[in-house]
């Protein structure tokens, strides 16, 4: 899980450093993670690839 969030979600260049927002960050990119897996995704990065703009995902799931 570790490669995952450093490498395909660049968890360790995050720029959020004040409060909770680098614990509530991690959560949402477990949450996304888990979601792809859910929806059938073996490899994250390629999910996240598939997933970059709004008609790619309609297109992607067949919703015209």
């Amino acid at each position: 899980m570790h490669w995952i969030r450093d490498v395909t979600f660049d968890d360790d260049a995050s720029q959020t450093r004040t409060r909770n927002a680098p614990a509530v960050m991690a959560a949402l990119r477990d949450i996304i993670r888990s979601a792809f897996r859910l929806a059938g995704w073996v490899n994250t990065a390629s999910a996240c690839r598939a997933h970059t703009t709004p008609t790619a995902v309609l297109i992607l799931y067949g919703i015209p």
